[in-house]
């Protein structure tokens, strides 16, 4: 059983910087907290939390 504060199948996470999809199967778990990088911009984002599919992030640094 997958539990809330992990990543789901099929979760969608757009990057708040560049709005291109990030590719989380980089990433086999997410929970909030857990810091990822765009795999477009480069930006360094923070993970808040889930809506439905979508995943919530927060820039944390500028990207590349």
């Amino acid at each position: 059983m997958i539990q809330d504060n992990m990543k789901k199948p099929n979760m969608l996470c757009v990057c708040p910087e560049c709005k291109n999809v990030i590719d989380l199967s980089r990433y086999p778990t997410i929970t909030p907290g857990m810091v990822i990088e765009c795999n477009h911009c480069g930006m360094t984002l923070l993970i808040k939390g889930f809506d439905g599919d979508n995943v919530k992030t927060e820039i944390v640094d500028e990207g590349k």
